[in-house]
């Protein structure tokens, strides 16, 4: 039952900035590590950024310098600012938390669009 909902998606053009925000949803608790991942045809999902219960954050060389991964316990929320956008950052961006002891879920994804 619990679920993420994702927004923030859309096209923009190459430069421009976007943020995703990812909010839980269903009696989701003790919320563990909150990430950002993407997916393109042709590829496997990869990993863009996390950040742990502690604040410690991680991210693609791909990104670093113009991304930025954030969280709000208190609104179960996480989101990602992401700045500079390049076309090689199209993709349809998944948010995934962890939460409990071993449980974690996935958004439905929200497609990024960067045109040149």
């Amino acid at each position: 039952q619990p679920q993420l909902v994702e927004s923030g998606g859309g096209l923009v053009q190459a430069g421009e900035s976007l943020k995703l925000s990812c909010a839980a949803s269903g009696g989701m608790s003790r919320l563990g590590t909150m990430a950002w991942y993407r997916q393109t045809p042709g590829k496997q999902r990869e990993l863009v950024a996390s950040i742990s219960s502690g604040g410690s954050t991680n991210y693609a060389d791909a990104v670093k310098g113009r991304f930025t991964i954030s969280r709000d316990d208190a609104k179960k929320k996480v989101d990602l600012q992401m700045n500079s956008l390049k076309p090689e950052d199209t993709a349809i961006y998944y948010c995934n938390v962890h939460y409990g002891f071993i449980s974690n879920v996935w958004g439905q994804g929200t497609q990024v669009t960067v045109s040149s």
